[in-house]
């Protein structure tokens, strides 16, 4: 399995809540879903004739994406920097991007499969999108090189370290290639933190993006649910000098909490998932032992199924 392929144990049936739509859920997600295609077909047409948008313009059209599917957005923290900057995030749904695009627009890493897709490769190609070949260890170098030269430009390059979709209840690790763009770059690191919850209650998995869930099924979930918030905490920027490995600096930028284990979160869920009456059962070594092994087994035997967004980083 290629290092540049993590994985994560999140899945459709496990992690992501659902609720029982009511008689006026279909026309409120219908009007959603048709308001975030008009908008996105504004960008892609934009894209086409080479527009270029002041950044202010950028900035609320990714903001009204999100609105139009019936989030409410709530950044807290400072502006991001000017000039050169390595924008990371945990990666949790398909928001993600246009919430990480209003806090700084940035060139994003999409996978090189996409380049080859009809009309949407040759769009997303002119919108400056950096492709990387994810399944080739040795071409790594030469995207961290790539990173870094657009840096040194004065371009901001927004990086999904996790490299994985993850349900928003637990969170992988911030893997340290592309870090190293920003150490050769000499430039910051802007940690951007992206959470999910409902108005007034507890955080939501509806809106993650995981495993072999499908797009519009991902956004068909979003549009119909109501009172979503997406809270964007932009944390303090990481000055360039202040870390001396990738590693390190990795660390440093990784939001919130320390990453759960695998099989942690796994059991967790399943726990959560299968109540029964009585009092709760507890956690067995040896079931522990085989969730664990099963998870490890089934990335063996199947390749893992990476982030879900156009920008697989």
């Amino acid at each position: 399995m290629s290092g540049w392929l993590p994985g994560a144990p999140c899945t459709p049936g496990a992690c992501i809540e659902t609720e029982r739509a009511g008689t006026s859920a279909v026309p409120r997600a219908v009007l959603r879903v048709t308001a975030v295609v008009a908008l996105l077909l504004v960008g892609i047409a934009l894209a086409a004739i080479g527009r270029r948008l002041p950044t202010r313009l950028v900035r609320a059209w990714c903001l009204a994406i999100v609105r139009a599917a019936g989030v409410r957005v709530r950044i807290n923290g400072a502006a991001a920097p000017t000039g050169g900057l390595l924008l990371v995030a945990n990666h949790i749904s398909w928001l993600d991007i246009p919430l990480l695009a209003a806090v700084r627009p940035a060139r994003m890493l999409a996978k090189s499969e996409i380049r080859r897709w009809p009309v949407v490769g040759p769009l997303v190609a002119l919108g400056g999108v950096l492709f990387i070949q994810r399944d080739r260890l040795r071409a790594l170098p030469d995207t961290v090189a790539r990173i870094a030269d657009a840096l040194r430009c004065g371009q901001a390059v927004a990086v999904f370290p996790e490299g994985s979709t993850w349900c928003g209840q637990a969170q992988g690790s911030f893997h340290r290639a592309v870090f190293q763009a920003a150490l050769d770059a000499g430039v910051p690191v802007q940690p951007v933190r992206l959470r999910y919850r409902v108005e007034g209650g507890t955080a939501s998995t509806t809106p993650a993006f995981v495993g072999e869930d499908s797009l519009l099924a991902s956004v068909w979930r979003v549009a119909s649910a109501r009172g979503l918030v997406a809270e964007v905490d932009v944390r303090d920027v990481l000055p360039p000098g202040g870390h001396d490995d990738r590693r390190s600096l990795a660390r440093a930028a990784q939001p919130g909490k320390a990453p759960q284990p695998d099989w942690t979160h796994v059991v967790l869920v399943a726990r959560t998932r299968t109540k029964t009456p009585g009092p709760t059962p507890p956690i067995r070594p040896r079931a522990v032992g085989l969730a664990y092994r099963d998870i490890i087994r089934r990335t063996r035997t199947t390749a893992p199924r990476t982030t879900n967004s156009p920008a697989d980083a």
